[in-house]
């Protein structure tokens, strides 16, 4: 067993640390505070290509293995976990573009997207449908040679700043099971009747939009049908998520090690009676704690993008990777509050920020209980074995 990155690897978390570290780091709290929307950060992820990490090359993109893939998270939500959602929702969206796209779909979206030229993300979640999908209202009634789309999303991630849009509609309301009636339109956001009407207020992951979006009357042609063939979304929307849970762990990740450095520097410094808090026992079992939880979360995050670097299914370590970590970013950022004492409520230092965007990942590419019936599954199945 390697437990180790290799020599790439290695340089490449070392540029993207220089980036969070330079960049990212000393701008996220007052960013945040004013809403502004981080413009040069998004440049040099532009510049170090990071809007194509899963893109091919032939389209010039990197296409990175899965463990550089959830590197690029962990590294970026140790600095500001908006600036990762940036990237995670349109990686996800180019990747199923790359996987399940025409020649010419292909071809006409993912070079200028894999430089960041254009930008996308995905419209899955309605107001009255989130976890099940299948329950979106969204319509496509084909006419001709278009479809006319009508309908809402909401919690639409990077929504003002994308030029295409996968989105999820009902290309047969009536077909059962409603899956098979299922499909996703990669629709031009230019395009008459298509609406980004308000941002979302948010609890944390700021730094990115978060939009509710009407279409009225859509047209989209028919040839912007994701794959070409109508009933495959809903499978070419859960085909991505099994990426997208490696990228939610690898956030969880980053925001925990953050309460980390954050809990052990101030710990350090701090003096109460005559010495650092970190010689007093209480403060050294919370340390001690994080430390540990953190590094079992980053082993099993890393063991299923190793998985998954070898071709095989990996739903039930993903989404066991998904569940710890993320538990793991909330139990981390909330005692590094505590260590912090009374300052860990003040908005001068980070950790309030880690505690507000730590329970998103909890929610986010499926709730944690959504991802402990997906374990379940795989294990009563026989698919998912542990030994």
């Amino acid at each position: 067993m390697d437990f180790d990155f290799t020599e790439e690897q290695r340089d490449f978390r070392s540029a993207l640390r220089t980036l969070v570290d330079n960049d990212i780091i000393p701008v996220a709290n007052e960013w945040e505070r004013s809403g502004r929307y981080p413009t040069e950060i998004v440049e040099k992820l532009k510049t170090m290509g990071l809007f194509g990490i899963t893109t091919p090359e032939q389209y010039g993109g990197m296409a990175v293995d899965k463990v550089t893939f959830t590197l690029v998270y962990e590294e970026l939500a140790r600095g500001w976990m908006g600036i990762a959602g940036i990237l995670g929702s349109h990686n996800l969206s180019c990747w199923m573009i790359d996987r399940h796209g025409t020649t010419e779909q292909k071809d006409r979206w993912l070079p200028r997207l894999a430089t960041g030229e254009a930008r996308t993300g995905i419209g899955l979640t309605e107001p009255g449908a989130g976890t099940d999908l299948q329950g979106i209202s969204t319509t496509a009634r084909r006419d001709g040679d278009v479809y006319v789309v009508n309908g809402t999303k909401t919690w639409i991630t990077n929504a003002r700043h994308a030029d295409v849009l996968p989105v999820l509609v009902k290309t047969d309301p009536a077909a059962s099971p409603r899956h098979r009636g299922m499909s996703l339109l990669l629709i031009d956001t230019k395009t008459p009747g298509f609406e980004v009407q308000r941002d979302l207020g948010k609890l944390g992951y700021k730094g990115t939009e978060s939009c509710e979006i009407l279409m009225t009357d859509v047209r989209v042609p028919v040839t912007d049908l994701l794959g070409g063939a109508e009933g495959l979304g809903m499978k070419q929307a859960l085909s991505g998520l099994e990426i997208g849970r490696l990228n939610i762990a690898g956030r969880s990740v980053g925001i925990a090690q953050a309460s980390y450095d954050a809990a052990l520097k101030y710990a350090r410094e701090r003096e109460a009676f005559g010495k650092p808090i970190a010689d007093f026992q209480a403060i050294q079992l919370k340390l001690a704690d994080i430390a540990t939880q953190l590094q079992a979360a980053r082993l099993m995050t890393y063991w299923a993008a190793a998985k998954a670097d070898t071709g095989a299914r990996v739903d039930m370590e993903a989404g066991m990777a998904k569940y710890f970590a993320s538990e793991t970013a909330i139990t981390a950022s909330l005692e590094a509050m505590r260590v912090h004492g009374g300052y860990g409520y003040s908005t001068e230092f980070d950790v309030e920020r880690y505690y507000r965007d730590a329970p998103l990942m909890s929610i986010g590419e499926g709730t944690n209980d959504i991802m402990r019936t997906i374990i379940a599954k795989s294990l009563v199945s026989g698919s998912g074995i542990i030994a």
